[in-house]
């Protein structure tokens, strides 16, 4: 599952709007807008959050589930420098929910 903080998070750590990530992920552009307005756990039929989950991941991005070690604890996402489009960036940043806090670490 995903939050709708860490959907924002995100884009936000991607550089991209809610269209150009409703493009990536197939979804409509009111879609994504309704599942960043959720007010926890993004709400959707499965097929769209599959789509969803599958670009953000495909677009570099590490979901950190709640439990799942990260520094400032609790849920968040981060790049993945390991990722096709990640690969090259030297820098990882870390947005964790709990804080709101981005850590950058080369």
């Amino acid at each position: 599952m995903i939050t709708a903080a860490q959907l924002r998070a995100a884009r936000m750590l991607l550089g991209i709007d809610q269209r150009r990530l409703a493009e990536l992920s197939g979804l409509s552009v009111p879609t994504i807008q309704r599942m960043e307005a959720s007010e926890t756990m993004v709400r959707g039929n499965v097929d769209s959050l599959v789509k969803l989950i599958t670009a953000i991941e495909a677009a570099g991005i590490e979901l950190i589930d709640e439990g799942t070690i990260s520094p400032a604890g609790g849920r968040g996402v981060r790049l993945n420098p390991y990722s096709g489009s990640a690969r090259s960036r030297s820098v990882v940043r870390t947005v964790t929910q709990a804080s709101g806090r981005v850590r950058t670490r080369r």
